[in-house]
């Protein structure tokens, strides 16, 4: 019996020399500064994978590349803190929420190298001022994608065209919040930003109103039904627009006459960082011209890099869904965090309505 116990004994304490060192591998894994790792948290298919390798061979640096499909879903990640991401990509709607969250770590220019290459009119806007957080990584705007062929005469030019009872059933509205009720807002010459309450309740009756025209409620499906003919009007980014465009030449993108938007995404350092130095090496790394141009290239949205813009080809740089002219939008706004009782708000007004369709 003795025996018996010495042999259970020790398989027991086999075991937990194993789980113990499964914890430790595991704990090791999973940070960043145990080894030369750079983890990043980025929007599915949102770079160019070569560069990554690029920069791997470069620097001797290991990149762990995560992807999130949502502003919300990224910021629940990194305030859980599980994973020891290094460098994040929000857009501008959300970073004032990350950063009043403590959720970002504030950078240091003296680090970055090529911060003069990105446009003024990106820069130092409202959601993080003198970009104390964040550096732009690519732009857009959101308009209206129109199958010409299909609807000749459409002649939409501002966003309360689109509540024509000629369409019928032929809008695919973007499954968001921010962007459907900012759609409706503006229709009604109100900012996108709008926080009165019965504003807001205004343009949630004015959004309901054009539940006859709504086709579908979508986002990634857009660019396939508009790029295959199965829908003739579809709410879009300027990126997914000039992709849909690219394949089906029939597609015109319009900038609403009666206001628009500009959005970024963004390089940012969360506070799960772990490797600060492997960070600001991929910052710069991907804020070189040569680099900036090839992962514009491949993305396929417009860069806030000046110098990357000059080295690509004309016929891209002068293409008006990726870069309009400048006096088409410097009345446009960006949209700004309005504090999470307001985005609540905005959610459940929006919700409201998708129930009734």
């Amino acid at each position: 019996m003795k025996k018996l116990n010495i042999f259970f004994g020790g398989i027991i304490a086999a075991i937990i020399v194993i789980f113990g060192l499964r914890a430790f591998i595991s704990s090791q894994s999973n940070d960043s500064s145990s080894g030369n790792t750079v983890t990043i948290f980025n929007w599915g298919d949102y770079i160019d994978r070569d560069l990554i390798t690029k920069f791997e061979e470069e620097t001797g640096y290991h990149v762990v590349y995560d992807t999130f499909d949502s502003n919300e879903a990224m910021e629940t990640k990194i305030s859980q803190g599980g994973t020891n991401y290094d460098l994040v990509f929000p857009s501008g709607s959300i970073i004032p929420k990350m950063i009043e969250k403590d959720l970002l770590v504030p950078l240091d220019h003296n680090k970055i190298v090529g911060m003069e290459y990105n446009s003024e009119f990106l820069m130092d806007q409202p959601y993080d001022p003198n970009n104390q957080y964040t550096i732009p990584y690519f732009w857009g705007t959101v308009g209206i994608m129109v199958n010409t062929k299909e609807l000749p005469d459409h002649n939409i030019r501002t966003w309360a065209d689109l509540w024509n009872p000629v369409f019928k059933n032929e809008v695919l509205l973007l499954d968001g919040a921010r962007e459907s009720m900012g759609i409706a807002l503006q229709a009604m010459e109100l900012s996108l930003n709008e926080i009165n309450y019965d504003s807001l309740q205004e343009a949630a009756k004015y959004l309901a109103e054009l539940t006859p025209n709504i086709h579908a409620i979508l986002n990634n499906e857009i660019r396939s039904l508009m790029i295959n003919g199965d829908a003739f009007i579809g709410i879009g980014y300027s990126g997914d627009a000039a992709w849909v465009a690219s394949q089906n030449p029939d597609v015109e993108y319009i900038l609403p006459e009666n206001g628009g938007v500009v959005w970024t995404d963004n390089f940012a350092i969360p506070k799960t960082v772990k490797n600060k130095e492997g960070a600001y090496a991929f910052i710069n790394f991907m804020l070189r011209p040569e680099n900036a141009k090839q992962n514009t290239e491949y993305v396929e949205y417009a860069t806030p890099n000046e110098a990357a813009k000059e080295l690509l080809p004309g016929e891209v740089t002068a293409n008006k869904l990726l870069y309009p002219d400048p006096e088409d939008i410097q009345d446009l706004e960006h949209y700004e965090y309005l504090g999470q009782e307001v985005m609540n708000y905005y959610n459940e007004l929006f919700l409201n309505m998708k129930m009734g369709l």
